[in-house]
């Protein structure tokens, strides 16, 4: 997420350097066309084209609203994750007592029980931030990357914040939140962070059996794991139904065609106010009605994947890290991990 008010000149040079240098030679390559072979009939009037060119907007605009709607719909899933983990982390310190127990467990049990409950979720947090980074073919880090693309697209990263940023912080290891034999076990399962929620479950109904909660208690903990499912199956479907294709792709053709039909209706437009240079005068204003055209059509292209690691994606890791210190700190731990800081003014 970027986190500064405004992106700078350089930020918008960086990520749009090669649409300001193919669009300006395309407008000199036509002009040149005007200039040297006087084709005057290479023409379209500005007509059809200014309704193209509306009919385009209208698109884009259709398609940067529904993928603004995925970013937002992602936001709010994971504010409501940490939500949720709060109301985990003090029910568990406030239900799970020796009150229904006829024999009563030390108070370091019982801290080992609450601190057993919270780090197998602070594991679940990050480890479904791990899947949901998993790249899927219609994003922009797609697995097939490989040799001088990747390295493109890593050194575009570093530098402006697009792509799978490198995490500045190492990355989470589980075994120092889950015990040894409970990590090799459920490591091994495809959905590791659906297998996690269902042992926080399977706990659960042991400690009801040990009669370290009662019923109602053991139901208002199970309704909180309910909503972690909800929230992991909407983070889900977000991540594996993409924008419809015919929406995410056919907006960049419209784009693509319009901006290469744009020089023959304004270079005849502008030579009507002077014969002589109007066609070099065009040359610009191709550059700058593509440009924008263009950064229109990037600007949903990026947001419509909440869930890549990109830039102006939602900050899981600094959220996760937000929960998990609010998590130990209920366990009166003062050894906390730092919270996560903006890097390049993006935060992750």
């Amino acid at each position: 997420m970027i986190v500064r008010k405004n992106i700078n000149l350089k930020g918008i040079i960086g990520f749009s350097w090669f649409h300001m240098i193919w669009l300006p030679l395309w407008g000199i390559l036509t002009a040149s066309i005007y200039h040297f072979f006087q084709y005057q009939w290479l023409q379209i009037p500005w007509l059809p084209l200014s309704i193209l060119g509306t009919a385009v907007a209208f698109y884009i605009g259709f398609k940067n609203n529904s993928a603004y709607d995925r970013v937002w719909e992602a936001r709010k899933i994971w504010g409501a994750i940490v939500n949720s983990s709060r109301m985990w982390g003090s029910n568990v310190r406030s239900y799970i007592c020796n009150q229904f127990k006829d024999s009563d467990l030390s108070e370091a049990d019982l801290k080992s029980i609450h601190q057993r409950l919270m780090y197998r979720h602070i594991a679940w947090l990050y480890v479904l931030r791990d899947q949901l980074l998993i790249p899927t073919p219609w994003e922009h880090m797609r697995p097939s990357h490989e040799g001088w693309v990747k390295k493109f697209f890593d050194n575009r990263q570093k530098r402006f914040g697009i792509g799978m940023f490198g995490e500045e912080v190492t990355k989470y290891e589980l075994n120092l939140l889950l015990e040894k034999e409970e990590m090799k076990k459920v490591i091994e399962y495809q959905n590791t962070a659906t297998q996690l929620i269902d042992t926080q479950s399977q706990e659960l109904k042991k400690l009801r059996e040990e009669n370290l909660i009662d019923d109602f208690r053991h139901m208002e903990l199970q309704k909180v794991l309910n909503d972690f499912y909800i929230h992991q199956g909407k983070c889900e479907r977000i991540k594996k139904f993409p924008l419809p294709r015919q929406y995410g792709s056919m907006s960049f053709t419209f784009v693509s065609i319009f901006v290469i039909l744009l020089p023959f209706g304004l270079i005849p437009a502008f030579q009507e106010m002077s014969p002589i240079w109007g066609h070099w005068i065009a040359v610009p204003f191709i550059a700058l009605v593509g440009w924008v055209f263009i950064m229109m059509e990037l600007i949903g292209d990026y947001s419509e994947n909440p869930f890549e690691g990109l830039g102006n994606d939602i900050p899981m890791l600094a959220l996760c890290r937000t929960i998990e210190i609010d998590l130990r700190e209920m366990l009166d731990e003062t050894d906390l991990p730092p919270a996560i800081e903006p890097v390049n003014h993006i935060l992750m």
